[in-house]
Protein backbone atom coordinates (compact mmCIF):
# COMPACT_ATOMS: atom_id res chain seq x y z
CA UNK A 1 0.00 0.00 0.00
CA UNK A 2 2.83 2.23 1.03
CA UNK A 3 4.52 1.55 -2.33
CA UNK A 4 0.83 2.57 -4.20
CA UNK A 5 1.08 5.48 -2.26
CA UNK A 6 4.31 6.03 -3.09
CA UNK A 7 4.05 5.91 -6.43
CA UNK A 8 0.69 8.38 -7.33
CA UNK A 9 1.54 11.00 -4.81
CA UNK A 10 4.32 12.65 -7.23
CA UNK A 11 2.54 14.47 -10.25
CA UNK A 12 3.70 11.79 -12.72
CA UNK A 13 1.54 9.41 -15.00
CA UNK A 14 1.86 6.06 -14.60
CA UNK A 15 4.14 4.17 -17.67
CA UNK A 16 1.37 3.16 -19.42
CA UNK A 17 0.60 6.72 -20.13
CA UNK A 18 3.56 9.04 -20.67
CA UNK A 19 2.04 12.51 -19.83
CA UNK A 20 5.16 15.33 -21.40
CA UNK A 21 7.33 17.15 -19.67
CA UNK A 22 8.53 20.98 -20.21
CA UNK A 23 11.31 19.77 -21.97
CA UNK A 24 9.07 17.34 -23.93
CA UNK A 25 10.16 14.11 -23.13
CA UNK A 26 7.81 11.45 -22.21
CA UNK A 27 7.19 11.53 -18.27
CA UNK A 28 7.76 8.13 -16.62
CA UNK A 29 5.77 6.77 -13.87
CA UNK A 30 7.77 7.55 -10.43
CA UNK A 31 7.71 3.85 -9.35
CA UNK A 32 10.41 3.30 -12.24
CA UNK A 33 14.30 2.79 -11.40
CA UNK A 34 15.78 6.31 -11.98
CA UNK A 35 19.57 6.79 -11.89
CA UNK A 36 21.69 9.50 -11.83
CA UNK A 37 24.89 10.33 -13.90
CA UNK A 38 27.49 12.97 -12.77
CA UNK A 39 29.54 14.25 -15.47
CA UNK A 40 28.64 14.25 -19.14
CA UNK A 41 32.09 12.79 -21.11
CA UNK A 42 32.47 9.40 -22.25
CA UNK A 43 32.55 7.48 -19.15
CA UNK A 44 28.93 9.48 -18.72
CA UNK A 45 27.34 9.07 -21.82
CA UNK A 46 28.63 4.95 -22.50
CA UNK A 47 27.35 4.32 -18.99
CA UNK A 48 24.34 5.96 -19.74
CA UNK A 49 23.88 4.51 -22.70
CA UNK A 50 24.74 0.65 -21.47
CA UNK A 51 21.76 1.24 -18.27
CA UNK A 52 18.68 2.50 -21.05
CA UNK A 53 19.58 -0.44 -23.59
CA UNK A 54 20.05 -2.91 -20.92
CA UNK A 55 16.30 -2.07 -18.58
CA UNK A 56 13.45 -0.87 -20.39
CA UNK A 57 12.28 0.71 -17.17
CA UNK A 58 14.72 2.94 -16.11
CA UNK A 59 15.35 6.35 -16.12
CA UNK A 60 18.58 8.10 -16.65
CA UNK A 61 19.69 11.68 -15.73
CA UNK A 62 22.77 13.02 -16.83
CA UNK A 63 24.26 16.69 -14.62
CA UNK A 64 27.07 18.46 -15.51
CA UNK A 65 28.47 21.35 -15.02
CA UNK A 66 29.41 23.06 -17.52
CA UNK A 67 26.42 24.17 -20.13
CA UNK A 68 27.96 22.05 -22.91
CA UNK A 69 28.43 18.45 -22.78
CA UNK A 70 30.61 15.88 -24.33
CA UNK A 71 33.52 16.83 -21.64
CA UNK A 72 37.10 15.45 -23.00
CA UNK A 73 35.61 14.77 -26.68
CA UNK A 74 35.03 18.58 -27.01
CA UNK A 75 38.18 19.99 -24.95
CA UNK A 76 40.30 17.28 -25.09
CA UNK A 77 40.39 15.43 -28.73
CA UNK A 78 42.46 17.82 -30.89
CA UNK A 79 40.94 20.03 -33.29
CA UNK A 80 42.81 17.97 -36.56
CA UNK A 81 41.58 14.77 -34.86
CA UNK A 82 37.62 15.43 -36.39
CA UNK A 83 36.64 11.33 -36.91
CA UNK A 84 37.90 10.60 -32.85
CA UNK A 85 34.69 13.37 -32.45
CA UNK A 86 32.23 11.38 -34.46
CA UNK A 87 31.26 9.26 -31.25
CA UNK A 88 28.79 12.45 -30.25
CA UNK A 89 26.43 11.39 -32.70
CA UNK A 90 26.51 8.01 -30.02
CA UNK A 91 26.28 10.09 -27.19
CA UNK A 92 23.37 12.41 -28.86
CA UNK A 93 20.91 9.70 -29.68
CA UNK A 94 21.50 8.79 -26.07
CA UNK A 95 20.75 12.10 -24.76
CA UNK A 96 17.42 12.28 -27.13
CA UNK A 97 16.14 9.25 -25.69
CA UNK A 98 12.84 9.38 -24.29
CA UNK A 99 14.41 8.02 -20.98
CA UNK A 100 17.28 9.89 -20.63
CA UNK A 101 17.89 13.77 -19.84
CA UNK A 102 20.49 16.13 -19.68
CA UNK A 103 21.15 19.00 -16.80
CA UNK A 104 23.70 21.25 -17.79
CA UNK A 105 25.21 24.14 -15.80
CA UNK A 106 24.99 22.11 -12.78
CA UNK A 107 28.04 21.86 -10.47
CA UNK A 108 27.05 18.64 -8.44
CA UNK A 109 29.36 19.10 -4.77
CA UNK A 110 28.20 22.65 -4.89
CA UNK A 111 25.15 23.16 -6.26
CA UNK A 112 23.70 20.18 -5.04
CA UNK A 113 25.58 17.09 -2.96
CA UNK A 114 25.95 13.27 -3.54
CA UNK A 115 23.69 12.65 -0.35
CA UNK A 116 20.96 14.82 -1.86
CA UNK A 117 21.59 12.90 -4.93
CA UNK A 118 20.98 9.46 -3.19
CA UNK A 119 18.10 10.62 -1.64
CA UNK A 120 16.21 11.27 -5.16
CA UNK A 121 17.73 8.73 -6.98
CA UNK A 122 18.44 4.49 -6.78
CA UNK A 123 21.62 4.94 -7.99
CA UNK A 124 24.25 7.40 -8.71
CA UNK A 125 27.37 7.07 -11.04
CA UNK A 126 29.70 9.23 -10.82
CA UNK A 127 31.90 9.62 -14.30
CA UNK A 128 33.37 13.62 -13.86
CA UNK A 129 36.39 12.25 -14.83
CA UNK A 130 39.80 14.17 -14.20
CA UNK A 131 39.99 17.65 -13.51
CA UNK A 132 43.24 18.28 -11.97
CA UNK A 133 46.68 18.15 -13.02
CA UNK A 134 49.98 15.37 -11.98
CA UNK A 135 52.36 18.52 -10.92
CA UNK A 136 56.34 17.87 -11.83
CA UNK A 137 57.31 18.49 -8.35
CA UNK A 138 60.18 20.26 -9.32
CA UNK A 139 61.73 23.78 -8.26
CA UNK A 140 60.75 26.77 -10.94
CA UNK A 141 57.55 24.73 -12.19
CA UNK A 142 55.64 27.84 -11.20
CA UNK A 143 57.36 29.94 -13.41
CA UNK A 144 55.55 31.86 -16.14
CA UNK A 145 56.22 29.43 -19.77
CA UNK A 146 55.10 26.32 -17.50
CA UNK A 147 52.05 24.78 -18.16
CA UNK A 148 50.28 21.71 -17.94
CA UNK A 149 49.10 19.59 -21.32
CA UNK A 150 45.88 19.48 -19.67
CA UNK A 151 45.54 23.97 -19.68
CA UNK A 152 47.31 24.21 -22.76
CA UNK A 153 44.90 21.67 -24.75
CA UNK A 154 42.03 23.20 -22.69
CA UNK A 155 42.88 26.72 -24.01
CA UNK A 156 43.52 25.53 -27.96
CA UNK A 157 40.07 23.64 -27.38
CA UNK A 158 37.66 25.99 -25.53
CA UNK A 159 37.62 25.06 -22.09
CA UNK A 160 36.20 28.03 -20.59
CA UNK A 161 38.31 27.98 -17.23
CA UNK A 162 41.34 27.77 -19.65
CA UNK A 163 40.28 30.99 -22.06
CA UNK A 164 43.00 33.13 -20.50
CA UNK A 165 45.79 30.98 -20.29
CA UNK A 166 47.19 33.00 -23.16
CA UNK A 167 50.73 31.48 -23.71
CA UNK A 168 53.77 33.02 -24.29
CA UNK A 169 54.97 31.44 -27.85
CA UNK A 170 57.85 33.97 -28.69
CA UNK A 171 60.47 31.22 -28.02
CA UNK A 172 61.85 29.26 -30.04
CA UNK A 173 62.56 25.78 -28.31
CA UNK A 174 59.52 24.15 -26.46
CA UNK A 175 59.98 20.90 -23.94
CA UNK A 176 57.21 18.64 -23.54
CA UNK A 177 57.46 16.42 -20.31
CA UNK A 178 56.23 12.87 -21.28
CA UNK A 179 55.77 11.16 -24.24
CA UNK A 180 52.18 10.19 -24.31
CA UNK A 181 49.22 10.70 -26.98
CA UNK A 182 48.59 14.30 -25.54
CA UNK A 183 52.29 14.84 -25.43
CA UNK A 184 52.63 14.17 -29.37
CA UNK A 185 48.51 16.33 -29.39
CA UNK A 186 50.27 19.22 -28.07
CA UNK A 187 53.74 18.95 -30.21
CA UNK A 188 51.61 18.60 -33.53
CA UNK A 189 49.39 21.60 -32.65
CA UNK A 190 52.24 24.12 -31.66
CA UNK A 191 54.21 22.40 -35.24
CA UNK A 192 51.03 22.42 -37.35
CA UNK A 193 50.96 24.35 -40.90
CA UNK A 194 48.56 27.14 -40.16
CA UNK A 195 46.79 26.69 -43.02
CA UNK A 196 45.74 23.26 -42.07
CA UNK A 197 44.59 24.31 -38.82
CA UNK A 198 42.39 27.13 -39.98
CA UNK A 199 40.33 23.89 -40.96
CA UNK A 200 40.10 23.12 -37.80
CA UNK A 201 37.65 24.02 -34.54
CA UNK A 202 40.58 25.42 -33.04
CA UNK A 203 39.44 28.32 -31.19
CA UNK A 204 40.05 31.90 -32.47
CA UNK A 205 42.63 33.44 -29.96
CA UNK A 206 44.34 30.00 -30.02
CA UNK A 207 44.81 30.11 -33.99
CA UNK A 208 46.18 33.52 -33.86
CA UNK A 209 48.87 32.74 -31.31
CA UNK A 210 50.10 29.79 -33.15
CA UNK A 211 49.96 32.07 -36.01
CA UNK A 212 52.34 34.50 -34.40
CA UNK A 213 53.90 31.62 -33.40
CA UNK A 214 58.04 31.64 -32.87
CA UNK A 215 58.06 27.69 -31.93
CA UNK A 216 60.95 26.33 -34.71
CA UNK A 217 61.81 22.59 -32.22
CA UNK A 218 60.02 20.98 -29.99
CA UNK A 219 61.69 18.26 -28.11
CA UNK A 220 59.79 15.22 -26.21
CA UNK A 221 61.05 14.20 -23.08
CA UNK A 222 60.46 10.61 -21.50
CA UNK A 223 61.93 9.05 -18.43
CA UNK A 224 62.24 5.86 -19.92
CA UNK A 225 63.72 4.43 -23.59
CA UNK A 226 61.66 3.66 -26.84
CA UNK A 227 60.36 0.39 -26.03
CA UNK A 228 58.41 1.90 -22.66
CA UNK A 229 57.19 5.04 -24.76
CA UNK A 230 53.12 5.56 -24.32
CA UNK A 231 52.02 7.09 -27.49
CA UNK A 232 50.45 4.97 -30.25
CA UNK A 233 51.28 4.03 -33.56
CA UNK A 234 48.87 6.86 -35.56
CA UNK A 235 50.24 9.47 -33.31
CA UNK A 236 53.80 8.52 -33.81
CA UNK A 237 53.23 8.52 -37.73
CA UNK A 238 51.56 11.98 -37.60
CA UNK A 239 54.52 13.32 -36.21
CA UNK A 240 56.85 11.15 -38.85
CA UNK A 241 54.55 13.12 -41.97
CA UNK A 242 53.75 16.36 -40.30
CA UNK A 243 54.29 18.76 -42.99
CA UNK A 244 57.30 21.59 -43.03
CA UNK A 245 58.63 19.42 -40.05
CA UNK A 246 61.82 16.78 -39.64
CA UNK A 247 62.79 14.45 -36.92
CA UNK A 248 65.99 14.89 -34.77
CA UNK A 249 66.49 11.68 -32.73
CA UNK A 250 69.85 10.86 -30.38
CA UNK A 251 70.99 7.93 -32.44
CA UNK A 252 72.79 6.27 -29.20
CA UNK A 253 68.70 6.43 -27.44
CA UNK A 254 68.11 3.41 -29.56
CA UNK A 255 71.20 1.26 -29.12
CA UNK A 256 70.10 -2.06 -28.35
CA UNK A 257 66.23 -1.85 -29.41
CA UNK A 258 66.42 -3.61 -32.76
CA UNK A 259 67.59 -6.80 -30.76
CA UNK A 260 65.15 -6.83 -28.02
CA UNK A 261 61.99 -6.57 -30.68
CA UNK A 262 61.43 -10.07 -31.52
CA UNK A 263 60.16 -11.14 -27.83
CA UNK A 264 57.58 -7.72 -27.88
CA UNK A 265 53.84 -7.71 -29.02
CA UNK A 266 53.06 -6.47 -32.48
CA UNK A 267 51.57 -3.14 -31.63
CA UNK A 268 54.55 -2.52 -29.63
CA UNK A 269 56.77 -3.61 -32.78
CA UNK A 270 55.43 -1.88 -35.08
CA UNK A 271 55.39 1.45 -32.96
CA UNK A 272 59.31 0.40 -32.58
CA UNK A 273 60.45 -0.27 -35.67
CA UNK A 274 58.57 3.30 -36.92
CA UNK A 275 60.64 4.90 -34.27
CA UNK A 276 63.56 2.76 -35.49
CA UNK A 277 63.53 3.73 -38.91
CA UNK A 278 62.55 7.64 -37.87
CA UNK A 279 65.63 7.53 -36.29
CA UNK A 280 68.37 5.73 -37.55
CA UNK A 281 67.51 5.01 -41.35
CA UNK A 282 68.70 7.48 -44.01
CA UNK A 283 65.47 8.27 -45.69
CA UNK A 284 64.76 7.84 -49.40
CA UNK A 285 65.32 10.30 -52.11
CA UNK A 286 61.67 12.34 -51.80
CA UNK A 287 61.86 12.26 -47.77
CA UNK A 288 65.11 13.86 -48.13
CA UNK A 289 63.75 16.41 -50.22
CA UNK A 290 60.76 17.29 -47.80
CA UNK A 291 63.43 17.03 -44.56
CA UNK A 292 65.94 19.32 -46.19
CA UNK A 293 62.70 22.08 -46.72
CA UNK A 294 61.67 21.46 -43.70
CA UNK A 295 61.99 24.53 -41.06
CA UNK A 296 60.56 23.07 -38.25
CA UNK A 297 62.02 20.71 -36.22
CA UNK A 298 60.75 17.42 -33.52
CA UNK A 299 62.19 15.09 -31.44
CA UNK A 300 62.23 12.47 -28.79
CA UNK A 301 64.61 12.65 -26.31
CA UNK A 302 64.70 9.59 -23.90
CA UNK A 303 66.07 8.35 -20.25
CA UNK A 304 65.85 12.17 -19.39
CA UNK A 305 63.83 13.31 -16.07
CA UNK A 306 63.03 16.77 -15.06
CA UNK A 307 65.32 18.28 -11.86
CA UNK A 308 64.75 22.27 -12.12
CA UNK A 309 62.88 24.57 -14.28
CA UNK A 310 65.46 27.47 -15.05
CA UNK A 311 64.77 31.22 -14.55
CA UNK A 312 66.10 33.54 -16.30
CA UNK A 313 67.76 36.35 -13.97
CA UNK A 314 66.34 39.04 -15.48
CA UNK A 315 62.79 38.08 -16.31
CA UNK A 316 60.55 35.95 -14.16
CA UNK A 317 60.29 33.29 -16.81
CA UNK A 318 61.80 30.61 -17.79
CA UNK A 319 65.06 30.16 -19.83
CA UNK A 320 65.48 26.51 -19.78
CA UNK A 321 65.02 23.00 -17.82
CA UNK A 322 67.59 20.66 -16.34
CA UNK A 323 67.67 16.98 -16.75
CA UNK A 324 68.96 14.34 -15.35
CA UNK A 325 70.50 11.84 -16.90
CA UNK A 326 68.54 8.02 -16.47
CA UNK A 327 69.45 4.45 -17.07
CA UNK A 328 67.43 1.52 -17.25
CA UNK A 329 66.88 -0.91 -14.64
CA UNK A 330 65.22 -4.16 -15.98
CA UNK A 331 63.34 -4.93 -19.04
CA UNK A 332 60.25 -4.07 -21.25
CA UNK A 333 56.81 -2.36 -19.97
CA UNK A 334 58.40 -2.78 -16.28
CA UNK A 335 61.76 -1.40 -16.64
CA UNK A 336 62.46 0.94 -13.92
CA UNK A 337 64.73 4.81 -14.68
CA UNK A 338 67.28 4.69 -12.01
CA UNK A 339 69.71 7.77 -11.88
CA UNK A 340 73.40 8.16 -12.99
CA UNK A 341 74.34 10.88 -11.20
CA UNK A 342 74.69 13.25 -14.66
CA UNK A 343 72.85 15.91 -15.83
CA UNK A 344 72.05 18.44 -18.95
CA UNK A 345 70.77 21.85 -19.88
CA UNK A 346 68.49 22.22 -22.19
CA UNK A 347 67.56 26.27 -22.97
CA UNK A 348 63.77 26.89 -23.94
CA UNK A 349 60.90 29.40 -23.44
CA UNK A 350 58.04 26.99 -23.23
CA UNK A 351 57.57 23.76 -21.01
CA UNK A 352 54.46 21.97 -21.50
CA UNK A 353 54.51 18.88 -18.50
CA UNK A 354 51.77 16.16 -20.05
CA UNK A 355 52.64 13.57 -17.18
CA UNK A 356 48.97 12.78 -16.53
CA UNK A 357 45.62 13.96 -15.58
CA UNK A 358 44.34 13.66 -12.09
CA UNK A 359 41.16 13.13 -10.21
CA UNK A 360 39.90 15.21 -7.86
CA UNK A 361 37.05 14.90 -4.58
CA UNK A 362 34.00 16.46 -5.28
CA UNK A 363 32.43 15.77 -2.05
CA UNK A 364 33.35 14.66 1.36
CA UNK A 365 31.06 12.39 1.59
CA UNK A 366 32.37 9.90 -1.29
CA UNK A 367 35.34 7.63 -0.07
CA UNK A 368 38.07 9.12 -2.18
CA UNK A 369 42.19 7.60 -2.53
CA UNK A 370 43.77 10.43 -2.95
CA UNK A 371 46.85 8.43 -3.39
CA UNK A 372 45.96 6.99 -6.27
CA UNK A 373 43.12 9.70 -7.34
CA UNK A 374 40.58 7.64 -7.71
CA UNK A 375 37.25 6.17 -6.26
CA UNK A 376 38.04 2.85 -4.74
CA UNK A 377 35.64 0.49 -5.93
CA UNK A 378 35.39 -3.14 -6.86
CA UNK A 379 34.00 -3.21 -10.78
CA UNK A 380 32.57 0.04 -10.71
CA UNK A 381 30.78 -0.43 -7.38
CA UNK A 382 32.21 2.47 -4.95
CA UNK A 383 33.39 0.82 -1.72
CA UNK A 384 31.68 0.93 1.40
CA UNK A 385 29.07 2.95 -0.22
CA UNK A 386 25.62 1.32 -1.22
CA UNK A 387 23.65 2.39 -4.25
CA UNK A 388 27.05 4.41 -5.18
CA UNK A 389 29.11 3.66 -8.44
CA UNK A 390 31.86 5.31 -11.07
CA UNK A 391 32.66 4.81 -14.04
CA UNK A 392 35.62 6.34 -16.87
CA UNK A 393 38.72 7.74 -15.44
CA UNK A 394 37.55 8.25 -11.71
CA UNK A 395 37.62 4.42 -11.43
CA UNK A 396 40.40 3.56 -13.28
CA UNK A 397 43.00 6.48 -13.10
CA UNK A 398 43.67 8.27 -16.52
CA UNK A 399 44.47 5.89 -18.90
CA UNK A 400 43.65 4.79 -22.33
CA UNK A 401 41.35 5.86 -24.99
CA UNK A 402 37.92 6.65 -25.69
CA UNK A 403 37.17 2.83 -26.44
CA UNK A 404 38.96 1.87 -23.27
CA UNK A 405 36.43 4.15 -21.59
CA UNK A 406 33.55 2.57 -23.06
CA UNK A 407 34.66 -0.71 -22.38
CA UNK A 408 35.13 0.20 -18.54
CA UNK A 409 31.98 2.14 -18.14
CA UNK A 410 29.80 -0.56 -20.15
CA UNK A 411 31.48 -2.63 -16.92
CA UNK A 412 29.88 -0.45 -14.30
CA UNK A 413 26.46 -0.53 -15.81
CA UNK A 414 26.72 -4.40 -15.96
CA UNK A 415 27.46 -3.77 -12.46
CA UNK A 416 24.66 -1.60 -11.23
CA UNK A 417 22.25 -3.54 -13.91
CA UNK A 418 22.66 -7.41 -11.64
CA UNK A 419 22.54 -5.25 -8.47
CA UNK A 420 19.13 -4.05 -9.68
CA UNK A 421 18.38 -7.92 -10.72
CA UNK A 422 19.86 -9.30 -7.59
CA UNK A 423 17.93 -7.07 -4.97
CA UNK A 424 21.21 -5.51 -4.03
CA UNK A 425 19.90 -2.47 -5.01
CA UNK A 426 16.77 -1.70 -3.11
CA UNK A 427 14.05 -0.43 -5.79
CA UNK A 428 11.34 -0.90 -3.71
CA UNK A 429 10.62 2.82 -2.60
CA UNK A 430 9.81 5.23 -4.77
CA UNK A 431 12.07 8.06 -5.66
CA UNK A 432 11.81 11.37 -7.29
CA UNK A 433 14.37 11.52 -9.54
CA UNK A 434 14.89 14.71 -11.18
CA UNK A 435 11.73 16.34 -9.54
CA UNK A 436 13.06 16.90 -6.95
CA UNK A 437 16.54 18.05 -7.48
CA UNK A 438 15.00 20.70 -10.25
CA UNK A 439 13.02 22.30 -7.03
CA UNK A 440 16.29 21.82 -5.00
CA UNK A 441 18.65 24.25 -7.71
CA UNK A 442 15.47 26.67 -8.42
CA UNK A 443 15.06 27.22 -4.83
CA UNK A 444 18.87 27.96 -4.95
CA UNK A 445 18.71 30.09 -7.93
CA UNK A 446 20.57 27.38 -10.34
CA UNK A 447 18.92 27.14 -13.80
CA UNK A 448 20.19 23.94 -15.68
CA UNK A 449 20.99 23.46 -19.41
CA UNK A 450 18.51 21.25 -21.35
CA UNK A 451 19.74 19.31 -24.47
CA UNK A 452 17.55 21.22 -26.60
CA UNK A 453 19.15 24.53 -24.82
CA UNK A 454 22.68 22.85 -25.89
CA UNK A 455 21.49 22.28 -29.40
CA UNK A 456 20.53 26.27 -29.66
CA UNK A 457 24.22 26.69 -28.42
CA UNK A 458 25.59 23.69 -31.14
CA UNK A 459 23.87 25.45 -33.99
CA UNK A 460 25.26 29.12 -33.02
CA UNK A 461 28.51 27.75 -33.05
CA UNK A 462 28.54 25.79 -36.54
CA UNK A 463 26.81 28.51 -37.98
CA UNK A 464 29.84 31.45 -36.53
CA UNK A 465 32.79 28.20 -38.04
CA UNK A 466 30.35 28.20 -41.58
CA UNK A 467 31.42 31.97 -41.78
CA UNK A 468 35.16 31.34 -41.60
CA UNK A 469 35.10 27.94 -43.07
CA UNK A 470 35.55 26.28 -39.64
CA UNK A 471 33.41 23.23 -38.64
CA UNK A 472 32.55 25.28 -35.86
CA UNK A 473 33.31 28.56 -33.71
CA UNK A 474 33.22 27.29 -30.13
CA UNK A 475 31.89 29.56 -27.57
CA UNK A 476 34.25 30.46 -25.11
CA UNK A 477 32.73 31.83 -21.67
CA UNK A 478 29.96 30.01 -19.73
CA UNK A 479 28.11 33.55 -19.92
CA UNK A 480 28.19 33.37 -23.48
CA UNK A 481 26.92 29.90 -23.71
CA UNK A 482 24.21 30.54 -21.22
CA UNK A 483 22.87 33.45 -23.08
CA UNK A 484 22.49 31.52 -25.96
CA UNK A 485 20.88 28.64 -24.07
CA UNK A 486 18.25 31.04 -22.50
CA UNK A 487 17.23 32.93 -25.96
Amino acid sequence: VSLLIGCTSLLRPPSGSAGITRCGKACYSSCNPKVCIVGSGPAGFYTAQHIIKARQDVEVDIYERLPVPFGLVRFGVAPDHPEVKNVINTFTQTAKHSRCSFYGNVNVGKDVSIDELQQAYHAVVLSYGAEGNRSIGVPGEGLAGVYSAKDFVGWYNGLPNCRELSPDLSCETAVILGQGNVALDVARILLSPIDSLKKTDITQPALEALAQSQVRRVLIVGRRGPMQIACTIKELREMVNLPGTRPEMVATDFEGVAEALKDVPRPRKRLTELMLKTALEKPGEKEQERRNKASRIWGFRFFRSPIEVLADPNHNKIAGIRLAVNKLEGSGEGAQAVLTGEEEDVPCGLVVSSIGYKSLSIDPSVPFDSRKAIVPNIMGRVQQAAGLYCSGWLKTGPTGVIATTMNNSFDTARSLMEDMDSGTLDLSAAKPGSQSISALLEKRGVKPVTFSDWEKIDNVEMMRGEASGKPREKLLKVEEMLQVART
